[in-house]
């Protein structure tokens, strides 16, 4: 029951409010609504126009960055051209260093194949030598010895000079 009668309060203050808030529009004649139309299409006219030409501009700001853009490409490839350039330059030098130290090992191989050789002719000469000194002084050695034996042969042989 409450609820009926709240309902029914609720509507009674609020249901007048919302009636009230309704106006009555002023009637329009056809002349004013056509006016108003031609007015309308003027602007929206106009509006075309300014959007047409805003249009036109921001097609030839694009057309501008883009021209920009090709400009910069263009440049971007003038540079890698530049330092493929330069690679390939560098790739001939390097080449050529190659080639110089190829020869120099190849030199250098030569030298100390060369220097290994006369090493070894040096190393067997010295070692023929010390092996002829060893059997000359083997020699002499004996020598020495036979000459002791003869002098001392001789000494026995020989009289003393007083003595006769």
């Amino acid at each position: 029951m409450k609820k009926i009668g709240l309902s029914v309060l609720f509507l009674s203050l609020f249901l007048p409010a919302q009636v009230s808030a309704v106006e009555v529009a002023p009637r329009i004649s056809d002349r004013e609504i056509i006016e108003k139309l031609s007015r309308l299409e003027e602007g929206q006219k106009n509006i075309d126009k300014r959007f047409d030409a805003l249009q036109a501009e921001m097609n030839a700001r694009f057309e501008n960055v883009d021209r920009r853009f090709d400009d910069l490409r263009s440049e971007m490839n003038a540079r890698f051209k530049a330092v493929d350039d330069c690679f390939q330059a560098m790739d001939s030098r390097f080449e050529a260093l190659d080639k110089r130290i190829d020869d120099l090992r190849w030199d250098l191989h030569l030298y100390i194949s060369i220097s290994i050789v006369i090493l070894g002719f040096v190393i067997r000469m010295q070692w023929q030598m010390n092996k002829r000194q060893a059997h000359m002084e083997e020699a002499l050695e004996t020598q020495k010895d036979e000459m002791k034996f003869l002098k001392s042969l001789i000494e026995k042989l020989v009289q003393p000079k007083g003595v006769l």
